[in-house]
């Protein structure tokens, strides 16, 4: 006789109740990352990378605070090294207080077309300041 196939467990996540595989796709995956890191880290490899490296640069930050460099006999030099790559990172990208990450707004302009009535028709542009161009100076060129 054919033996009987196994039911399959399914991991449940108990922050969003998705299985674990589609936790990514939920409304909550920053709240879910803690629990699949420690429950489930061979289906998120990557989340277990981002958070060795999150605890190494924790760690090496609070060593500078302290005065004291990781790399042991070179002390001065590795912590001026080190301060000024830590500088240039925090300049690419913002940081707000909660260790959220202020994001660059795109530099685009966009054309929209919006029907008032049945056959009027209004062209709103936006985003033309970002790029130096005069309100004004383009309302009357465009108009």
């Amino acid at each position: 006789m054919a033996e009987k196939p196994e039911p399959v467990k399914v991991l449940y996540c108990p922050i969003c109740s998705l299985p674990a595989e589609y936790c990514e796709f939920g409304p909550d995956f920053e709240k879910c990352k803690p629990w699949l890191i420690i429950n489930a880290p061979e289906l998120y490899p990557d989340l277990l990378k981002e958070a060795n490296e999150k605890e190494a640069e924790r760690i090496s930050e609070q060593l500078q605070f302290a005065g004291i460099s990781s790399s042991g006999a070179d002390g001065a030099v590795s912590s001026v090294q080190s301060g000024e790559t830590s500088s240039s990172k925090q300049e690419e990208v913002k940081r707000l207080p909660g260790g959220k990450i202020k994001k660059k707004a795109r530099q685009e302009v966009v054309i929209e077309k919006v029907v008032r009535n049945k056959r009027k028709s209004i062209t709103i542009i936006k985003g033309m300041e970002l790029f130096g161009i005069k309100l004004s100076d383009a309302s009357k060129k465009l108009g």
